[in-house]
């Protein structure tokens, strides 16, 4: 994985031998696509909540020549975005950081996938709270290991059946389990569906970190990446209208067919605005440029 494979003493903050088993883990977890490979999770000076398993991975990578992008939920400003920039910087001399993501060797990220489209070469790391998707239909990690390695996903589609049966349509928002390469059943952490069906074929490596579960996955570039559905019931993704029942515009930028973030005027009245906000602010600088 270009130069970040390459010893860096007193880099990163984690110890060498820490990143050599977190970059074993990581290729390994590439090598078979939607794996949850077990690693060492080491204590980080990051609050519960804050994706030290995500930041372990990006410390394990990064290089003084990376730069990097850090994104909560669409948004580079948020605390958890602020305080996970301010810290790289502050072990890893020399590295950059950058709100748009077409800049970015690196992006880790809470929640979202940047509405830009990524490129070859660029590595997405998620923050995962819980890495099982199977931690929903059975509580002992011991019996999920032995579904996951069985193909037995059974319980997963009985759950999608019953929410048909209940309230007509499958009505899982996040975490939507999805197969990798024919093969494993993940979780894609808490992404909408709208970013789960982007990682279907996609040219970018997502890597998957859970620091309290101890757990890396990955899906690797140009892999297939199904949601889980029945052929009668179709999976979709998020669809935004506005009161006439037209596809909505962020009213800031006026972008459409992206993802939104729903606020509302003192007068009740839904308005959208795009949950990137890199992206909603480059619309509106190129709209300035009249291009």
């Amino acid at each position: 994985m270009r130069h970040s494979l390459t010893q860096q003493d007193h880099f990163g903050f984690i110890d060498e031998y820490a990143k050599r088993e977190v970059r074993r883990a990581t290729l390994k977890a590439i090598c078979i696509p939607g794996y949850q490979v077990p690693y060492s999770s080491r204590e980080m000076p990051m609050g519960r909540g804050f994706g030290t398993g995500g930041l372990q991975l990006t410390l394990s990578m990064i290089g003084p020549t990376d730069t990097l992008k850090v994104i909560d939920q669409g948004s580079d400003e948020s605390v958890n975005a602020e305080n996970i920039k301010g810290f790289v910087q502050q072990v890893c001399s020399g590295v950059h950081v950058t709100n748009k993501a077409t800049e970015a060797s690196i992006v880790q990220t809470r929640h979202r996938i940047p509405e830009a489209p990524m490129s070859e070469g660029q590595i997405l790391v998620f923050q995962v709270p819980y890495p099982d998707s199977l931690v929903v239909v059975e509580a002992s990690e011991s019996k999920r290991r032995v579904m996951h390695s069985e193909a037995d996903y059974a319980k997963l589609w009985v759950k999608l059946y019953e929410d048909i049966v209940r309230y007509g349509e499958i009505t899982i928002s996040h975490r939507y389990p999805t197969e990798i390469h024919g093969g494993y059943v993940i979780d894609p952490s808490p992404i909408p569906r709208y970013d789960t069906a982007r990682l279907h074929q996609s040219p970018v490596i997502h890597l998957f970190g859970a620091g309290r579960e101890k757990k890396i996955y990955a899906v690797p570039p140009y892999t297939d990446a199904k949601p889980l559905a029945f052929e009668d019931h179709a999976f979709r993704v998020e669809s935004f209208l506005d009161q006439d029942g037209e596809q909505a515009s962020c009213s800031v930028c006026g972008a459409k067919g992206v993802y939104f973030d729903e606020h509302y005027t003192d007068d009740g009245v839904v308005q959208y605005k795009c949950s990137d906000t890199d992206f909603c602010l480059q619309n509106l600088t190129n709209q300035k440029n009249g291009q």
